[in-house]
């Protein structure tokens, strides 16, 4: 075949292939045009070139119409089609160039490159790494925190709990960063290696309401995570009163929320928390919680010895296999939620014999149909009040069935107090309408 010869349409007929093909090429259609109809479209024009076997062998005829409808030799055609070829082409490197920008899709510690997910039936944040991060990785040297504490400064020191010391930091890039040094013990290589693996795969889960891992430092047999700074404290502070605001029912409702939805991620990637309690939930400046110490997933759990502070917390299974499942961060969740209404610890040494037990203490309340009762005293009576607590407190009895197969699922929760917000709301807006009865 010496040559390949192509049939050319003329404009009209290139809009109206345009049209119907390649729309966001940025084509207008030309209303004033007398061309004939016909059935090719830009496409098939397109796929012509794509088979002619050497441009300069092509031979276009056209239809005798240019842009502006004259039946005259084709003026102004050159223009029409290179822009044509020029749209065939175009879009095809615009998605490349898309998709390039989204290569990886891993999360970045500020607000830019922000995609959204579904969990629970809501709407919650998930971020990509910045390049900062990307550049650096997961791993820092004993110089970098060294600088970022100041060398451990005792000024820098923010928390010691059971499993550690915790430290301000500031990083060399300027973020701020708590940096949480694990009590040193002897440990093998091979158990080494399969922890860093483990935290290398726990830095891609990023979530709005999920404390964010910035990186780690193993040194001298001690190891030292740096995860996102969260400036407010935790619940189990605010619920204790050490701070001036006291938080009132409709932020606790959005607490229990944002913690419904960050465990029902972490459940969507198969990864059970397995320490949910309140000093586990951070608050921001603005009272939404982040959920942290989702990574002591890392540990492994032989006995009740080895979950500090977590006793109560603890589904009735536990004891038996020793398995810390999704249904037992479900439990966990419910026993969180009697904390968040009645503002007490779990357990409370100074009260009466009958009320030394809140979880037995609330839920006693709550089936003799007395569930105000267990409302926090530093909270205000209203309507809203009322229902919301008796509403949370019948999650709360689901969530703590001995029956692990029985209880809801995180994604349920979410799902339920949802609903429970979106009541409180209305009927605290109807309170608040409605005028005092004066008589």
């Amino acid at each position: 075949m010496k040559g390949l010869t192509v049939r050319v349409p003329g404009p009209r007929e290139i809009y109206e292939g345009l049209q119907t093909s390649t729309n966001s090429s940025g084509f207008a259609r030309s209303s004033g045009s007398s061309c004939p109809s016909a059935t090719r479209s830009c496409q098939e024009v397109y796929e012509g070139f794509q088979r002619s076997p050497d441009p300069s062998s092509v031979s276009l005829v056209s239809d005798g119409c240019d842009a502006a409808g004259d039946h005259s030799s084709g003026r102004g055609f050159k223009g029409i089609l290179d822009r044509l070829i020029g749209a065939c082409f175009k879009p095809w490197k615009n998605v490349k160039r898309r998709r390039s920008k989204r290569a990886s899709p891993v999360a970045s510690s500020n607000s830019r490159g922000k995609d959204r997910k579904r969990t629970g039936g809501h709407t919650s944040i998930i971020s990509y790494r910045s390049s900062q991060e990307e550049k650096r990785g997961l791993k820092f040297t004993v110089d970098e925190i060294n600088r970022a504490t100041r060398n451990f400064s005792l000024s820098y020191k923010i928390g010691q709990g059971g499993s550690g010391t915790v430290y301000k930091a500031m990083l060399d890039d300027g973020t701020i960063a708590a940096v949480k040094c694990a009590k040193k013990d002897i440990h093998d290589e091979q158990l080494s290696m399969k922890i860093q693996e483990e935290i290398q795969s726990l830095s891609h889960i990023r979530h709005f309401n999920l404390v964010k891992i910035l990186g780690y430092l193993e040194h001298q047999g001690g190891r030292m995570l740096i995860v996102e700074y969260v400036p407010n404290g935790n619940l189990r502070e605010h619920l204790d009163g050490l701070y001036r605001t006291t938080l009132n029912l409709a932020d606790r409702i959005d607490v229990a929320i944002d913690v419904a939805h960050a465990v029902t991620y972490l459940h969507m990637q198969d990864r059970p928390h397995r320490k949910i309690k309140s000093s586990n939930i951070l608050l921001t400046e603005k009272f939404r919680a982040k959920v942290t110490d989702f990574w002591s997933a890392c540990k492994t759990y032989k006995g009740a010895a080895d979950v500090e502070e977590t006793t109560s917390y603890l589904a009735p299974e536990y004891l038996k296999n020793y398995q810390l499942t999704e249904k037992s961060d479900v439990y966990s969740f419910g026993v969180l939620l009697v904390e968040l209404i009645s503002g007490r610890r779990l357990v409370e040494a100074k009260n009466l014999p009958n009320e030394q037990i809140t979880i037995t203490w609330a839920m006693k309340s709550f089936a003799e149909g007395d569930a105000i009762q267990v409302l926090d005293p530093k909270l205000q009576r209203s309507p809203g009040t009322d229902l919301a607590v008796e509403k949370i407190l019948e999650v709360a009895l689901k969530c703590l069935s001995p029956t692990s197969r029985v209880r809801p699922s995180m994604w349920t929760c979410a799902d339920m107090l949802w609903s429970i917000r979106k009541d409180y709301r209305e009927v605290s807006a109807m309170n608040v309408r409605t005028p005092p009865d004066v008589s």
